[in-house]
């Protein structure tokens, strides 16, 4: 079994369709995880042209413990500049959670984090 493979065995399915882990820090009493979405035109943009602009700010998420330890999960969403429609745009998790392409678990995870970013 290669690290991809566990990784996609712990975390929801579909999640590294989306997110590239991108550090993980072994520390006493947790573990943290951080995660930036992948520059892939989201599927209701496809006709529009996008140029990445960066992430919007970390959110962060509680996950079930790993060996004891609380498990944060911190994730970037990724934004796009949208030149067809003149506005900054992103990924709407909210219609992936809906939809049946996706995992429940997964779709779970989208909702919480949508949730979660809307502070």
């Amino acid at each position: 079994m290669n690290y991809e493979t566990f990784l996609r065995f712990i975390f929801p399915a579909g999640m590294f369709d989306y997110f590239e882990m991108t550090k993980f820090n072994e520390l006493t009493e947790k573990v943290e995880l951080y995660f930036e979405e992948k520059n892939s035109i989201p599927e209701e943009y496809k006709n529009d042209k996008l140029e990445s602009k960066g992430f919007y700010e970390e959110v962060r998420m509680y996950d079930y413990p790993m060996r004891g330890r609380s498990c944060i999960l911190y994730i970037k969403k990724r934004r796009w500049y949208n030149h067809t429609k003149e506005k900054y745009v992103s990924r709407n998790w909210k219609l992936m959670a809906d939809g049946t392409q996706i995992s429940s678990e997964f779709a779970s995870f989208l909702k919480a984090m949508d949730r979660l970013s809307r502070h």
